[in-house]
């Protein structure tokens, strides 16, 4: 996901009384196997109509379990009321108070699969985006991230439960439907609807399953790897968003040889009506509709929600502390995308600038990457997930070389492929994949705020350089520095020690009369200078 910072506020104040859920007590009690969304929308109210089926596992023996939707309030009249829920074909008992539905069930035992019906309807608050696009025409866009699928369907709206889901759509005519998986079925119900039907073939996690229902014109750009891509935008943007989506062939095929198979049945890029500048929806990547301007200006933006597919989606995070696996990979991988194809003077300038901004972010808050304290889910898209996230990657990957990196991220992604993975799982991969502990490394970025702040003081006499490294901040990091000698016959050599302690002397021979000291010449260093 890229954040659209015009409207950052906006959604941060909208979701200011998001409180963390207990997703353990949940996931340890039940295990949602499928959704099947039957919707019908109309043009004359925002009022859907709809039937969720969802089957789902005992994990133990229950009295009560429990799942997410958004109930109608009396003041704004929106959320969902409840008509009936079916187990099988029995009816069964239920309440629906403070979003949250409590069904008793009748005699379940773990292990075996039932069908929970839920036949509802309302007005949704949020999640399902029911609008006018920016030419007045009237769009349905799911936006669910982070929990706020449950706003239109019932659900475990948490990462941690992933389950396959399909829906049937029933619409007016003039619209087409794309929504995540493989087209099933479009079928003329009569002079004024169709019928749509789509289905996934791999489990999801909710804040990427999605719907869009609107006017498209809709490019098959054809195929890389066996995966057909497809831009999907308003008809009076034609032109500029078949442009603008029609490098996103190349950039699939980048993933795709770095990291492994895509994990979905299609790629299509849609112009929507997101709140944020992107969203990695599976299968079905949502921009904002004004990213669509014909300049092919938004490669970046396309890259990140591209590897999101991977990252974020086929391998998930088991909870929303552990977000950096998300956008963090999403945006370094970004940053290899612009390295094999715009050069590395433009990657050192993208990650440069990535690290300014974790530097000043530090400075308005200090919390760790793996951040346990932050129920407000949104706040959380902030620079430790995104690009302290990506410098962690980077600063791993000049650790343990590109080959090794490599190997391991494959083998994470092949290991968690459809599942959900901690930060920790992650940490034991790349360790098995290089041989080193990497305990420290990850305790000290991922778990502690901050970074190295650094004071030096170096004088050269009779081809040595005597230099002093002092770390001013609280936590003491443990890393390498590389250090750039540069002499006055105009040549140069980098050297690299190793930083252990707060203040640490160092002697280091030369070839020559230093002119100057250069510090983390290369860039692979999150850290500061001070005077």
């Amino acid at each position: 996901m890229k954040i659209n910072l015009s409207i950052t506020f906006l959604f941060l104040v909208i979701t200011s009384t998001l409180t963390a859920q207990n997703y353990k007590q949940r996931l340890n009690t039940i295990d949602i196997q499928h959704y099947k969304l039957t919707i019908i929308v109309n043009d004359t109210t925002n009022n859907i109509d709809a039937t969720t089926q969802i089957q789902l596992k005992f994990k133990k023996p229950v009295t009560e379990f429990q799942l997410d939707l958004v109930n109608k309030d009396s003041i704004s009249g929106k959320g969902m009321v409840i008509d009936s829920i079916y187990q099988n074909n029995v009816k069964v008992t239920f309440t629906h108070v403070e979003n949250k539905i409590k069904i008793q069930p009748k005699h379940p035992f773990p292990g075996i699969v039932y069908t929970y019906t839920i036949k509802y309807s309302g007005v949704p608050k949020d999640g399902l985006i029911i609008s006018k696009n920016m030419y007045g025409d009237r769009t349905f866009f799911g936006d669910n991230w982070p929990n706020r699928a449950h706003n239109w369907f019932p659900c475990v709206d948490h990462p941690s439960d992933k389950a396959t889901i399909e829906y049937i759509i029933k619409a007016p005519n003039h619209y087409q439907v794309i929504a995540n998986g493989f087209q099933v079925e479009e079928t003329n119900i009569n002079d004024t609807a169709k019928q749509y039907h789509w289905q996934t073939s791999v489990p999801l996690p909710t804040k990427v399953m999605v719907i869009g229902i609107a006017k498209f014109a809709v490019q098959n750009i054809g195929e890389t790897h066996n995966v057909p891509v497809s831009s999907w935008v308003y008809p009076q943007t034609k032109e500029q968003g078949f442009n603008d989506f029609s490098n996103a062939k190349k950039i699939l095929d980048f993933f795709i040889k770095n990291i492994g198979t895509y994990p979905f049945q299609k790629l299509a890029n849609v112009q929507s009506k997101t709140r944020f500048g992107g969203m990695e929806n599976a299968g079905n990547i949502f921009y904002f509709e004004k990213a669509v301007n014909g300049k092919q200006n938004h490669d970046d933006l396309i890259a990140h929600e591209i590897a999101h597919q991977w990252f974020g989606n086929a391998v998930s995070e088991i909870d929303w502390p552990h977000l950096w696996l998300s956008e963090g990979f999403a945006t370094y991988f970004t940053d290899l995308f612009i390295l094999e194809n715009h050069g590395k003077r433009a990657f050192l300038e993208r990650i440069k600038k990535e690290r300014k901004t974790v530097l000043n972010f530090y400075q308005k808050k200090q919390v760790p990457v793996i951040d346990t304290k932050t129920t407000n889910y949104m706040k959380l898209l902030n620079a430790n997930s995104y690009q302290k996230g990506a410098w962690i990657l980077h600063m791993l990957r000049h650790k343990l070389g590109d080959t090794i990196f490599q190997k391991g991220i494959q083998d994470y992604y092949e290991k968690y492929k459809f599942k959900n993975a901690s930060t920790t799982n992650f940490k034991n991969i790349m360790a098995k994949a290089s041989g080193k502990n990497l305990d420290i490394f990850f305790s000290q970025w991922l778990y502690k705020s901050g970074h190295p702040t650094l004071k030096t003081n170096w004088i050269y006499y009779n081809k040595k350089v005597r230099l002093i490294v002092e770390q001013t901040q609280k936590t003491i990091f443990q890393f390498p520095l590389d250090l750039k000698f540069i002499y006055k016959d105009g040549t140069s050599e980098v050297k690299t020690i190793q930083i252990t302690t707060k203040n640490e002397p160092f002697v280091i021979d030369t070839k020559g009369d230093v002119k100057t000291l250069e510090f983390d010449p290369n860039t692979h260093l999150l850290f500061e200078q001070v005077d």
